[in-house]
């Protein structure tokens, strides 16, 4: 005798099977590992220190979206005294995409800022 499986019930009752039964959909999302594709939120502390030195302009990018996307009121970046990080976090800061995130930056001292946050 053959074992049904879903698309021969759904042909046989011209819908869409959709198991009603609880245990039936833990099976489903364990055989399909669903919990190991979609990443756990990374719990961050109240105010984050933000560092660029040693890193590209993407992964700086990256740090300073992931604390604005957070949830986090305030953050203290580091970008070092002179370089291109410095002026990118400014332009960041003021016309980006994550510009209406940022209530306010200050400087902190010549290689330092305190940024708050919006509310989500």
């Amino acid at each position: 005798m053959k074992k049904l499986n879903d698309k021969d019930i759904a042909d046989m009752i011209g819908t869409e099977f959709i198991p009603e039964n609880d245990s039936v959909k833990k099976e489903v999302r364990k055989s399909l590992h669903l919990s190991t594709l979609v990443p756990k939120p990374e719990i961050l502390p109240a105010h984050p220190i933000i560092d660029f030195h040693n890193h590209t302009e993407e992964e700086s990018w990256n740090m300073l979206a992931q604390v604005a996307a957070s949830g986090t009121r305030s953050a203290t970046v580091i970008t070092g005294a002179s370089g291109i990080l410095k002026i990118k976090f400014q332009q960041w800061a003021t016309d980006s995409i994550l510009s209406p995130r940022i209530a306010s930056f200050r400087p902190l001292n010549n290689g330092s800022f305190e940024v708050k946050f919006h509310k989500k």
